[in-house]
């Protein structure tokens, strides 16, 4: 099921179900689906299955809720959506998700211990302090990686965000968003493609940290508290 078959009107639940059936059915080579791929190291079988509910839930309360404002990174993590199923979000965040996004139920997916990431801490930190939290999403809402390294994060190419491209543009009509933040370059380069006007952000990686949240505490009129640096490990 390809984007543009994707109903912009109907109920949330029904909304909710045909965008993660989309999303489902969509297969690249040296790209993890988590909806529907076991990873061998940390899944067991059932872990698809949680990651497509967790979805399910979040995007039904999203179309409930109808958001203002929307966040969009760039591809899913290693350390973080590949694992939740969750677009910048961590397993250390999924109590922070759930209490956010008023869902019941989004679960840890894996099997073994729970991982966080630096980038989902970063935005979690600012989601927080937010009284209404961002739609969260991907420009490619799915994990790439390297041949033969599973566990490693890389950029999603022009081929593989053109094939996702009639879903990102019907999801962002489906909400008409009254501000979009994109994420680092590479996110603000597939909103241009879809001709969708956007704000861009520095992404909170790789030294990002303290202009994403100084961006972030002006956008929104935020008072957060300097980073606190990190102790040797």
């Amino acid at each position: 099921m390809r984007g543009d078959n994707v109903a912009v009107k109907g109920e949330p639940q029904d909304r909710a179900l045909e965008f993660s059936a989309a999303l489902w059915a969509m297969e690249f080579e040296n790209v993890f689906n988590p909806y529907r791929h076991v990873c061998e190291i940390h899944d067991d079988e059932a872990s698809p299955g949680v990651r497509l509910h967790n979805l399910e839930i979040y995007f039904a309360e999203a179309f409930r809720a109808m958001p203002r404002t929307a966040w969009i990174g760039r591809d899913l993590g290693y350390r973080g959506g590949r694992r939740t199923g969750l677009p910048l979000t961590d397993e250390a965040h999924l109590p922070s998700f759930c209490v956010a996004f008023n869902v019941d139920g989004a679960r840890k997916a894996t099997t073994t211990q729970t991982v966080a990431e630096r980038t989902a801490a970063e935005i979690w930190r600012v989601i927080q302090a937010i009284e209404e939290p961002p739609f969260l999403w991907n420009a490619f809402p799915f994990h790439p990686h390297e041949a033969d390294a599973p566990l490693n994060n890389r950029c999603h190419t022009r081929r593989e965000f053109a094939a996702c491209e009639d879903l990102l543009a019907a999801m962002m009509e489906a909400f008409d968003f009254e501000r979009i933040f994109v994420l680092g370059n590479d996110a603000g380069r597939a909103l241009e493609r879809l001709g969708l006007p956007h704000t861009y952000v520095r992404h909170p990686s790789y030294g990002g940290q303290t202009e994403f949240r100084r961006q972030m505490a002006e956008a929104y009129d935020l008072r957060l508290e300097p980073r606190q640096p990190e102790l040797a490990m």
